[in-house]
């Protein structure tokens, strides 16, 4: 087969999808070494390869991903690397039929965690040498530097590669929504620098969904002689019941494809949640288009805008629980920014508590994506507002200490709501070198919550007072196990859950089933309505954010719909949903897409 620069200057090219992901679906147990799973079930290994080959993929990606000294040792498995590697080309070969595919030696970032020290430059150097010459030995086409999230390190693996002799060397970077890499590179300078230093063709892999993909290639400019690559997630995983899903269709990823070909991209695989299903999907469309050699780079606008205020923290809250008694409520949430910049934030404080919200909820760095603390948002927005506060905490980022501490802290400063979640894996977030705590789950939390409102600490140890939490618990009413939902949320509610806040659903008739199933429990609930701007955003939700499902008839009338149009037909159909749930429940949770909080305060407007 053509050299693969050669057959990106004449066409397009199909790459595959994740490896990891469809292995666990084969078969392969959780928290298997992936990567040895080359010499124990090379069977399973190869099926994935010719899976992939038969949906229509030109590049195999081997399944060496992580097959470097550092990370195989972990598994005691430091010694074969040459053997694991050599034998990862092998078997992607081999499900080649005769050579119908390029074989791209798979490497990844060295990750280590906290507690494994630290390496030297020189060191680096020694671990990729060792892991690229083994799978130039055993004969790939090419390297394929993967999903790294530094700059420099990717720079050092090119500069190996490149002195092992690879032919080609592939790199792909993992950004997420604001375009930077770990170390403030920003995705156009770095795809830059890594052409410059004689890469033969780069793009994005790994940390993104489809829409977030697009939104970054926009503002990449390729130049006659450069070649573009993206490799997108299948959306955001959802944890549920020990697993890692992805929502994002086959369907979805295919109707995408015109637009990756509009933004430059010469090569088109996917990442974490595809399969074989998502190539096949988009192998006809892609054989339709001609490559596009040259592109200019579209200004990308920021994604939130915001700064400090100084003002008091406010006082006590009254229980919502008691508010619900006496007038339908109103919760909106209002993420706080990614950034330090406040005021978009706090303007939108503002304007809904002028519009009558009754409460102000913030969640805690959901998706996994890093926000500035909720705990020091509320604190701002009190500053500004007399609003109730609804405080999201996850599990994810702090241990059973931190957890205690955070709580302990809110209390001090007056905050009473607290929504207590599992919380999205780091992985899946815009740190994917994070680790996840999960010291406790949302149960586990909840008990702990309870704990402290009797007075005492996890360890038994007398607080001399006691919390006065009001304590809330998350419900999926989308979930296809929906009766296993329901038996969940009554565990919740023996463990000490109050009230509980649901994901944005999409279907009148899915509001009134979760009635006849929740309103008997004896607590508030407050279901989430969300407004969607437009198809893009509605495809989006739907594909790639877990938990969300958005109806094909509501999708189809939004595909014909453009701009202001489509917007107010999304605010129609919330507003239409959120007299639903106000009918069904007496209250409702309004939730703002990106700062959008006119949106809400309209809502709130005609609602009440």
């Amino acid at each position: 087969m053509a050299n693969l620069l050669e057959l990106l200057s004449q066409r397009l090219v199909l790459g595959d999808g994740a490896l990891g992901t469809y292995l666990y679906t084969l078969g392969l147990p959780r928290r298997y070494c992936l990567e040895e799973a080359n010499l124990s079930r090379p069977e399973l290994v190869q099926r994935a390869h010719a899976d992939y080959r038969q949906a229509g993929a030109e590049l195999l990606r081997t399944n060496t991903t992580g097959a470097n000294r550092a990370s195989l040792s972990r598994f005691g498995l430091e010694g074969r690397v040459v053997e694991i590697n050599r034998r990862g080309v092998e078997l992607a070969r081999a499900a080649a039929g005769g050579g119908e595919s390029l074989i791209a030696g798979s490497v990844g970032p060295i990750w280590l965690r906290p507690w494994d020290g630290s390496l030297s430059p020189e060191e680096r150097r020694t671990l990729y040498q060792e892991q690229i010459s083994a799978l130039l030995d055993a004969g790939c086409d090419l390297v394929f530097l993967e999903t790294f999230t530094e700059l420099p390190e990717a720079m050092l693996a090119l500069r190996v590669a490149r002195e092992a002799g690879s032919p080609i060397v592939a790199v792909s970077l993992a950004v997420f929504e604001e375009g930077r890499l770990g170390n403030g590179e920003t995705l156009a300078s770095g795809l830059a620098a890594l052409w410059g230093a004689g890469a033969g063709l780069v793009g994005i892999g790994g940390s993104c969904g489809i829409l977030a993909s697009l939104h970054l290639l926009e503002g990449i400019e390729v130049r006659a002689g450069e070649f573009l690559c993206a490799f997108p997630n299948a959306g955001k995983p959802e944890f549920y019941e020990g697993r890692l899903t992805y929502s994002a269709s086959p369907k979805y990823f295919a109707a995408s494809v015109d637009r990756f070909v509009e933004e430059g991209v010469h090569l088109l695989g996917g990442d974490y949640g595809t399969s074989p299903l998502h190539i096949a999907a988009m192998a006809p469309i892609l054989a339709r288009h001609r490559p596009r050699f040259v592109k200019a780079a579209r200004a990308r606008l920021s994604v939130v805008e915001a700064v400090r205020e100084e003002a008091p923290p406010g006082t006590r809250e009254e229980s919502l629980l008691d508010r619900c008694k006496r007038k339908p409520v109103a919760i909106v949430e209002l993420d706080s920014p990614r950034t330090l910049a406040m005021d978009k934030f706090l303007e939108g404080v503002r304007a809904l508590e002028k519009a009558g919200a009754d409460a102000l909820t913030l969640a805690d760095n959901s998706l996994a994506i890093l926000r500035v603390s909720n705990l020091a948002a509320a604190v701002a927005a009190q500053r500004c507002s007399r609003l109730h506060t609804v405080l999201h905490l996850a599990c994810r980022d702090r241990n059973l200490l931190g957890l205690q501490s955070e709580l302990l802290g809110m209390s001090v400063l007056g905050f009473r709501h607290v929504l207590a979640l599992t919380g999205d894996p780091a992985k899946a977030g815009d740190h994917p070198g994070a680790t996840s705590v999960y010291d406790l789950n949302s149960l586990g939390l909840i008990k702990l919550l309870a704990k402290l409102n009797s007075g005492v600490s996890a360890a038994g140890r007398d607080l001399k007072a006691k919390t006065d939490f009001v304590i809330g618990c998350a419900f999926n009413p989308n979930s296809v196990q929906f009766d296993s939902q329901v038996r969940k949320l009554e565990s919740k509610i023996a463990a000490g859950a109050q009230f509980t806040m649901t994901q944005p659903v999409f279907d009148a008739e899915r509001i009134r089933k979760s009635a006849e199933r929740l309103k008997p429990l004896g607590i508030p609930v407050f279901v989430g309505v969300m407004p969607v701007l437009n198809s893009r955003n509605a495809e989006f939700l739907h594909n790639e954010v877990p938990g969300i499902s958005i109806p094909e008839g509501v999708r189809e009338r939004l595909r014909h719909l453009e701009g202001p149009k489509a917007a107010e037909v999304g605010l129609e159909l919330a507003r239409s949903l959120a007299e639903t749930v106000l009918e069904c429940f007496g209250a409702v949770y309004l939730i703002t897409p990106f700062l959008r909080y006119d949106l809400s305060v309209r809502l709130l407007e005609e609602l009440f």
